[in-house]
């Protein structure tokens, strides 16, 4: 199956009600990543939200899907990414796991965002921690990391200039969607913002 098919596979499947989260896993698990991502970067604004709420549950998602055990400590590992902002939808997260930690359960992972406006808003640096009561990871730009890997922007913080305006006071919520997709859904000072973004890691 070809991205482009695949693509109106999944549009089909997001259309249902309700959404078939298992047949939504299954058809992104049998891609090759380039269609993977390819394909998660069609969803729009509709789409992502219908699938957040598919998932609400679905498939728990830990710190360990997001950064291999298999990866070495600070070894970056990319998230192909799209939000549903009005533009500069196409984007990346980057986690690493810290030094030393516990490869199947670490504690907090960093990370950063990459795109194309980071000079202008900042790179957006995030600690990376699994929710205490729900199996999903939360993503927050209130704390940033103490260290980062070689070829990562400075660290700044999230409450000074343009960054207070795109990161301040943020958590990302993620929910597992498949084996390398996962979905999010944003908030600032605890009020859900109407917008999502959806993620796919690196094979």
């Amino acid at each position: 199956m070809g991205a482009n098919e695949a693509a109106r596979e999944l549009s089909g499947l997001l259309a249902d009600s309700p959404v078939n989260a298992r047949r939504v896993a299954e058809l992104l698990d049998g891609l090759a990543h380039e269609e993977r991502v390819l394909v998660i970067r069609t969803l729009g604004r509709t789409q992502q939200r219908a699938l957040y709420a598919a998932v609400d549950g679905f498939r728990p998602v830990r710190l360990a899907d997001m950064v291999t055990p298999a990866t070495e400590d600070f070894v970056p590992v990319r998230h192909y990414g799209r939000n549903t902002l009005p533009a500069f939808t196409r984007f990346e997260k980057r986690f690493c796991r810290p030094r030393g930690a516990d490869r199947d359960k670490p504690a907090e992972l960093y990370g950063f965002n990459f795109q194309s406006m980071a000079p202008v808003t900042g790179p957006g640096y995030f600690v990376a921690h699994e929710d205490p009561g729900r199996p999903e990871v939360l993503v927050d730009y209130r704390r940033v990391p103490s260290e980062h890997p070689e070829g990562w922007p400075k660290i700044a913080v999230n409450e000074r200039g343009l960054s207070r305006l795109v990161y301040g006071f943020m958590v990302d919520t993620l929910r597992g969607v498949s084996e390398h997709v996962t979905i999010g859904s944003a908030a600032r000072k605890g009020r859900d913002m109407n917008s999502w973004f959806v993620l796919c890691r690196e094979a």
